[in-house]
Protein backbone atom coordinates (compact mmCIF):
# COMPACT_ATOMS: atom_id res chain seq x y z
CA UNK A 1 0.00 0.00 0.00
CA UNK A 2 1.58 3.65 -0.74
CA UNK A 3 0.88 6.50 1.38
CA UNK A 4 0.09 9.55 -0.59
CA UNK A 5 1.34 12.94 1.39
CA UNK A 6 -0.91 15.79 1.19
CA UNK A 7 0.56 18.59 -0.97
CA UNK A 8 1.68 21.50 0.78
CA UNK A 9 0.83 25.04 0.74
CA UNK A 10 2.87 28.09 1.63
CA UNK A 11 1.64 30.60 3.79
CA UNK A 12 2.30 32.50 0.38
CA UNK A 13 -0.15 31.06 -1.10
CA UNK A 14 -2.66 31.09 1.96
CA UNK A 15 -2.11 34.84 2.03
CA UNK A 16 -3.06 35.44 -1.32
CA UNK A 17 -6.22 32.68 -1.35
CA UNK A 18 -7.70 35.03 1.78
CA UNK A 19 -6.85 38.13 0.23
CA UNK A 20 -8.83 36.78 -3.19
CA UNK A 21 -11.75 35.78 -1.18
CA UNK A 22 -11.67 39.38 0.93
CA UNK A 23 -11.35 41.16 -1.80
CA UNK A 24 -14.41 39.24 -3.75
CA UNK A 25 -18.05 40.67 -3.28
CA UNK A 26 -19.73 38.74 -5.87
CA UNK A 27 -18.35 35.90 -7.69
CA UNK A 28 -15.73 32.68 -7.33
CA UNK A 29 -11.84 32.25 -6.50
CA UNK A 30 -10.41 29.38 -8.93
CA UNK A 31 -7.58 27.54 -7.46
CA UNK A 32 -5.13 25.37 -10.43
CA UNK A 33 -3.30 22.82 -9.15
CA UNK A 34 -0.62 21.32 -11.41
CA UNK A 35 1.05 18.08 -9.77
CA UNK A 36 -0.15 18.59 -6.07
CA UNK A 37 1.09 22.52 -6.49
CA UNK A 38 -0.84 25.81 -6.39
CA UNK A 39 -0.08 26.96 -9.73
CA UNK A 40 -2.39 30.01 -10.00
CA UNK A 41 -5.35 31.78 -8.60
CA UNK A 42 -8.21 33.28 -10.16
CA UNK A 43 -10.71 35.62 -8.82
CA UNK A 44 -13.92 36.17 -10.64
CA UNK A 45 -16.20 39.33 -10.02
CA UNK A 46 -19.34 39.74 -11.13
CA UNK A 47 -21.36 42.78 -11.56
CA UNK A 48 -25.19 42.63 -12.45
CA UNK A 49 -27.77 45.60 -12.41
CA UNK A 50 -30.95 45.53 -12.23
CA UNK A 51 -32.43 48.09 -15.12
CA UNK A 52 -35.76 47.63 -17.07
CA UNK A 53 -35.55 48.95 -20.21
CA UNK A 54 -37.05 52.47 -19.17
CA UNK A 55 -34.52 53.45 -16.44
CA UNK A 56 -31.10 52.24 -18.92
CA UNK A 57 -29.16 55.13 -19.90
CA UNK A 58 -29.32 56.17 -23.63
CA UNK A 59 -27.05 55.53 -25.81
CA UNK A 60 -23.69 57.75 -26.20
CA UNK A 61 -22.63 58.23 -29.79
CA UNK A 62 -18.74 58.35 -29.75
CA UNK A 63 -16.98 61.43 -30.64
CA UNK A 64 -14.55 61.47 -33.31
CA UNK A 65 -11.67 60.87 -31.32
CA UNK A 66 -13.15 57.75 -29.59
CA UNK A 67 -14.34 56.03 -33.29
CA UNK A 68 -10.95 57.06 -34.33
CA UNK A 69 -9.34 54.63 -31.25
CA UNK A 70 -11.51 51.55 -32.15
Amino acid sequence: MSLISAPQVTDEVIQELVRAIEQLRYGSVEITVHEGRVTQIERREKVRFNQTPEQAPQKIKPTANTAAKH
